[in-house]
């Protein structure tokens, strides 16, 4: 290295040195916006001072029917919402964007039938019209049932394989828990953003921040179209098996 070279690589790294000593821990230091006190529930599943408990087993007063609007028809008893397949999906009343959603299902001791036929039901993420429009999260039996990977419990129903198979055998309580961002749009209804979706199944990662191609589709090509907020729904499937069941359901809007 010739002399110039150096004494200039030399300076360089004195004046490299000069400004690290100028520099202080409080100028990489964030004081605001504080983060608001959120209190953690007693028992982990329970929800959070700041949720919006959708059902708490008494009632259904946050639901729907998703075919016309009318109150929900479902089942409630002992803090337990049972699927009436006499009438359809239900959905929330308000509608959301983004989210974390706690949700518990029970598969009854019984059960009959084989793959999607057995235990079928779903949680559409987001609802955008009547029947199975939205985004499904598939609720099945998830215990020696053998069907489809993209169709099984914890997959994004025929986009996203789980990544695992942590189900419980039916009489058991399974839960997930999800983290949704919905998808956005720019003002001619062209696509922004994909929505995307993280899923815990009984305390299990088995889907990692995936991205979606559309809305799940049980025939043909998923394809987004321009939506807002919209309600989180509970399908009640037309398959013959009889009826499982939900509760404990809160969400935080995100």
């Amino acid at each position: 290295m010739k002399y110039p070279v150096l004494l200039a690589a030399l300076l360089a790294g004195t004046s490299f040195m000069a400004n690290a000593q100028q520099a202080k821990p409080e100028d990489t230091e964030v004081w605001e916006p504080v983060p608001k006190v959120v209190t953690p529930a007693a028992r982990p599943g329970d929800a959070p001072s700041d949720a919006i408990i959708l059902f708490d087993g008494t009632n259904l007063d946050q639901w729907v029917q998703n075919n016309d609007g009318s109150p929900a028809k479902w089942d409630v008893k002992d803090g337990v919402l049972t699927v009436n397949k006499n009438y359809g999906n239900i959905e929330t009343k308000k509608a959301f964007t983004n989210y974390q959603l706690h949700i518990e299902w029970r598969e009854p001791v019984g059960l009959e039938g084989t793959g999607q036929g057995r235990g079928n039901s779903g949680v559409f993420l987001a609802s955008i019209g009547k029947g199975d429009a939205g985004y499904e999260l598939q609720v099945l039996d998830p215990y020696n049932n053998k069907t489809y990977v993209n169709g099984m419990a914890g997959s994004i129903y025929k986009q996203a394989i789980p990544l695992a198979n942590p189900g419980r055998p039916n009489g058991e309580w399974q839960t997930y828990d999800v983290i949704w961002t919905a998808p956005t749009f720019n003002t001619n209804g062209t696509v922004k953003t994909k929505a995307r979706v993280t899923v815990l199944f009984n305390g299990v990662l088995v889907e990692n921040n995936f991205e979606l191609w559309g809305p799940t589709l049980y025939i043909g090509k998923p394809e987004y179209k321009a939506h807002g907020a919209a309600p989180i729904k509970l399908q009640a499937h037309g398959d013959k098996s009889i009826p499982l069941s939900y509760r404990n359901i809160w969400v935080r809007e995100l």
